[in-house]
């Protein structure tokens, strides 16, 4: 798996293009704004969109989903249905924050703990991993030892959970319970900010360690 990352919206939100080497069929995980830039990079790599992933809906991530989707007839997958609720909030959000007017959407797919979600031949495993949001999930390519972990997990920190429905133990508990079992040497990609591996965070940030 190769990825490019594409920070996004006055957020600086870190939107991934991911590719399969093999076949060149690409995703644009996180699309939360800023579409020129996503899709000059997606010509620059000379790569092929199949498809939309979401980690959570907040707007920052997930602001461009529906422009995206329908200008090039690109199926969204993602995030858990526990997110729901911020998808049919997605105007308002929009308004609130001083995005672009923006649309709803419906994901062509909800995703469930331990699915599986493929770009090209490259297999994803899914982790429903809720506190930052009811919602979110973590992308993880066992091949590679990479995941993309939207809001759960920063470089020396953690995910917010004072939005509506946040749970900091449910924060805690996905990141301990669910991501660091993956492996110390897993590489993670954040939502925001540069990133670092499962084996660094657990030594030295402050929040899980």
């Amino acid at each position: 798996m190769k990825y490019r990352i594409i920070p996004v919206t006055p957020f600086q939100q870190n939107c991934s293009l991911i590719w399969c080497e093999k076949t060149n069929k690409a995703a644009v995980v996180d699309p939360g704004g800023d579409l020129d830039k996503v899709l000059a990079a997606v010509a620059e790599e000379g790569v092929e969109l199949e498809k939309i992933l979401l980690t959570h809906a907040h707007i920052d991530h997930a602001g461009g989903t529906a422009e995206l989707s329908s200008g090039h007839s690109l199926p969204i997958e993602g995030p858990h249905k526990g997110d729901q609720f911020w998808i049919d909030g997605i105007e308002q959000q929009c308004a609130m924050f001083n995005f672009p007017p923006c649309e709803g959407f419906t994901p062509d797919r909800w995703l469930e703990d331990g699915d599986e979600v493929l770009v090209g031949e490259i297999s994803l495993k899914v982790i429903h991993s809720p506190g930052h949001t009811p919602g979110h999930v973590v992308f993880f390519n066992p091949e590679d030892q990479v995941a993309l972990v939207g809001d759960v997990l920063f470089n020396g920190s953690i995910g917010r959970t004072d939005f509506p429905q946040g749970n900091h133990q449910e924060l805690i508990s996905s990141i301990k319970n669910k991501l660091f079992p993956l492996g110390e040497d897993v590489e993670f990609i954040p939502g925001h900010g540069p990133g670092s591996t499962f084996g660094q965070e657990m030594q030295s940030n402050p929040f899980v360690r």
